[in-house]
């Protein structure tokens, strides 16, 4: 009888005994240190090769005339102008582009206004992109061009899109 009062003694503070103490105390590594549970020593893995992260949509045009061309003769922008897509394309406009390209898309935006910035930003209401196709505009968002970084990691693909009749709206179109 006393060793089962000893047993019912514990406190609510008091886990008890580990059965897999190394499972439940696993050491940690840093994201770039050594670790010499594997071959190469890296902590970091390297993804399985052909693999694709969820809602990842792997974009193979590069940051080239070439591409920008191609992209605009192949890619078609698979979403419909409603009123909901314009709403949200100019959401993401005022959130992503309008610092760069301004309120009206000449290029005048608050960056370049305001000397912070010493390159003009691209109109995007000029005849040369009125005629551009939208894949092209689409890849120009994705990869950037010239001193234009790449938007593609932080904007969504339907964003991008929705961003693209936007400026169409914003052109006259």
């Amino acid at each position: 009888m006393p060793l089962l009062a000893i047993a019912c003694d514990r406190t609510h503070n008091d886990p008890g005994y580990d059965y897999f103490p190394d499972m439940a105390y696993s050491r940690a590594y840093e994201t770039y240190s050594e670790n010499p549970v594997f071959e190469d020593g890296k902590t970091m893995r390297e993804p399985v090769q052909g693999t694709v992260p969820v809602g990842y949509i792997p974009y193979t045009y590069e940051k080239n005339d070439t591409d920008r061309i191609l992209a605009g003769k192949e890619l078609m922008n698979p979403l419909k102008a409603s009123e909901e897509n314009l709403k949200r394309g100019e959401l993401a406009y005022n959130r992503y582009c309008i610092n760069c390209h301004g309120s009206q898309a000449d290029g005048n935006g608050n960056l370049f206004t305001s000397g912070l910035y010493n390159f003009k930003p691209a109109p995007l209401v000029n005849e040369k992109m009125k005629i551009a196709p939208d894949g092209e505009i689409y890849h120009v968002i994705t990869v950037g061009q010239g001193v234009m970084m790449a938007h593609g990691a932080i904007i969504r693909p339907e964003d991008r899109w929705k961003i693209v009749m936007y400026v169409r709206k914003l052109q006259g179109k």
